[in-house]
């Protein structure tokens, strides 16, 4: 007879990779002393750019009512409610290249981006 596996562990919305997770500590650890203090990070999406969309990362400062909230290697990533639904299955990773740095989100929902990056769409 088998037996199904009854395991509560959640399937987290948003993977953050290790490059991602060291940034985001490197962020929060050179934040002024004198500023309002913050729990972690939010990813929400902004209307914006060409096509529509646009990754928008802050200092969250609380815990929102239905905030998702990721702890990964470390490190506390909040989710905003209203952009859940855009960045299920998303990966969170961070580049640095010769020309630029900045987080990338690898989203499987994307269906297109506009030519220069700054925005997608669904």
């Amino acid at each position: 007879m088998t037996q199904l596996s009854t395991s509560s562990a959640k399937k987290s919305p948003v993977t953050i990779t290790a490059a991602a997770a060291e940034r985001v500590k490197a962020i929060l650890d050179k934040r002024p002393t004198d500023a309002a203090p913050v729990v972690g990070l939010r990813i929400g999406i902004k209307t914006k750019g060409c096509s529509g969309l646009s990754y928008a990362v802050e200092y969250a400062e609380t815990v929102g009512p239905f905030d998702e909230v990721i702890e990964e290697q470390g490190v506390k990533v909040l989710i905003d409610p209203r952009a859940i639904m855009f960045l299920l299955g998303t990966e969170m990773d961070y580049v640095e290249d010769k020309l630029q740095s900045g987080f990338v989100f690898h989203n499987p929902n994307e269906k297109g981006r506009c030519g220069c990056g700054e925005s997608f769409h669904v």
